[in-house]
């Protein structure tokens, strides 16, 4: 393996109902998705099918008892809420009191990037749209994962992975490489601890907000290893873990780095590569430790009593994965693995040098630098509410008011993708996994299609008694090369699954 996988984000964004504090965020939220659906969803729209869905089974052995479980764990429940699939493969929906965007299946970093981009461009029409309704307030979304007053929303990321590879050898070279990875992929914070109140700035928005390190839990004591067992896939073959602890990322190379090292980390685990213990003692208080020195210094004890900054440890990673790729590879290795490790060791080079090196490709550092800039200017302490607004308004998507795009227009901030291939990403899926079949069922059945979920298309056909449902169980199947000319040539939805049931 190398950076390529089959992986995804789902990313809850922060809302605000403009001049109307106390407005119900759930409402809202529904309001966004609600008219996004309606203006760009064709005819008959397909609900989300909850049948495949497991969210209390653990990936240590157990299913949790859904009588103790949070309600925030039941996912595979139908509340009623605003829920769509996407032309793009996408799933648009509410979770609880925030739109969230789940990306389609990808098999690269960049394609994950692109995807997720185009997220962000997604919820910005469907906020447009939504506060234009009659009655409606402006509404207003955030890429952010905290609102600074105790509430934190997910920012998750889904990697497909060995179903063979035993569950702790995951926890263990995994929780290192999360404790120390914020370095590269923090969204940057104004405040320290769950509600913000002690004054300073902070590497990422999520590390205050984890309790323990191994648990199924994902909105109380959150744990840096989430257990939750549901592929969405065979099961037999594949296990999908399902990470918790990143921040959403609006520069294109934290989101790069940020999937790119995990899938490489992930692929030296599967093949049983690494060789050197890396565990951290109290791996809790060491992730809140690094996130709270943005100066890059602090160290954490690991087990063996060696003691490690975080960009310390992450070159530890970065050493270990160029042996791995040189040991597999050779000189065979594709390009965005290669791109991957050499961005990977420029950025970590530079952090340890000084991180202000990395003001244009990191999220966490340009904030950083421009809040900076008006605490000089103005002569503001940490404790300046003005500088929580600053972080805040960096993570607006409204290009003209959100700081992150002013410094993209600025050319402060280096670009990945352009403008063009993230618009066309908002409608169109991914040609290599199954978000293929599925989008462009979407797009040209859309009238048949009674449901959808990652493992299933179900269709509803005139003369059937019964819904047809077609398995997407492969994540590998159902891509452009594999039906696209199938999809071509069936005008109908009947003729379709007749082709494909023959």
């Amino acid at each position: 393996m190398s950076v390529r996988r089959v992986m995804g984000t789902e990313v809850e964004y922060g809302i605000s109902v403009q001049g109307q504090p106390l407005a119900n965020p759930m409402v809202a939220s529904s309001q966004v998705v609600n008219a996004y659906a309606s203006a760009t969803v064709k005819a008959r729209r397909a609900r989300w099918d909850f049948e495949e869905e497991s969210p209390l089974r653990d990936a240590r052995g157990f299913d949790m008892s859904r009588q103790v479980a949070d309600p925030s764990q039941l996912t595979d429940e139908d509340l009623g809420l605003a829920n769509v699939i996407l032309t793009n493969g996408a799933r648009l929906y509410v979770d609880h009191a925030h739109p969230e965007y789940s990306t389609p299946e990808v098999t690269t970093p960049l394609d994950l990037v692109r995807w997720d981009k185009a997220g962000e461009q997604v919820m910005l029409d469907a906020s447009r749209r939504a506060s234009q309704l009659p009655g409606a307030g402006p509404i207003n979304l955030y890429k952010n994962t905290t609102d600074n007053k105790g509430v934190s929303y997910g920012a998750h990321e889904n990697y497909l992975m060995r179903r063979s590879t035993p569950f702790g050898e995951i926890v263990r070279h995994l929780t290192p490489f999360f404790v120390s990875r914020q370095v590269v992929c923090g969204a940057g914070r104004v405040g320290i601890g769950q509600d913000g109140r002690e004054h300073g700035f902070q590497v990422s928005q999520r590390a205050d907000f984890f309790e323990v390190e191994v648990g199924l839990e994902t909105t109380l004591k959150r744990p840096i290893i989430n257990t939750r067992d549901e592929p969405h896939a065979d099961p037999e073959r594949y296990r999908r873990l399902h990470v918790i602890l990143g921040d959403p990322n609006l520069a294109e190379v934290s989101t790069y780095l940020k999937v790119g090292t995990t899938a490489l980390v992930l692929s030296m685990i599967e093949d049983r590569f690494l060789d050197r213990d890396l565990t951290v003692d109290g791996a809790v208080a060491a992730l809140r430790a690094v996130s709270h020195d943005p100066t890059l210094k602090q160290t954490v004890r690991l087990t063996d009593g060696r003691e490690l900054t975080a960009v310390q440890l992450q070159l530890e990673y970065l050493d270990l994965a160029r042996k791995y790729v040189e040991d597999r590879f050779g000189s065979d290795a594709d390009p965005q693995t290669r791109d991957v490790l050499a961005r990977w060791e420029s950025v970590l080079t530079r952090l340890e040098r000084d991180p202000l090196e990395c003001a244009s490709e990191l999220d966490w550092v340009a904030k950083l630098k421009l809040l900076q800039h008006y605490r000089d200017r103005d002569g503001l302490g940490w404790d300046d509410a003005k500088l929580q607004l600053i972080d805040l308004q960096y993570a607006d998507v409204r290009p003209e008011k959100g700081l992150y795009h002013r410094l993209v227009s600025l050319g402060r901030i280096e670009r990945l993708l352009d403008d063009g291939s993230v618009e066309a990403a908002m409608h169109d899926p991914p040609e290599d996994t199954r978000a293929w079949f599925r989008g462009r069922c979407l797009e040209k059945y859309s009238d048949a299609v009674a449901a959808a979920s990652w493992d299933s298309v179900i269709f509803d056909l005139p003369g059937r008694e019964s819904l047809q449902r077609v398995p997407t169980i492969d994540p590998l199947r159902g891509t452009r090369a594999s039906v696209g000319d199938l999809i071509d040539r069936c005008d109908t939805a009947e003729a379709l699954v007749s082709a494909l049931t023959r």
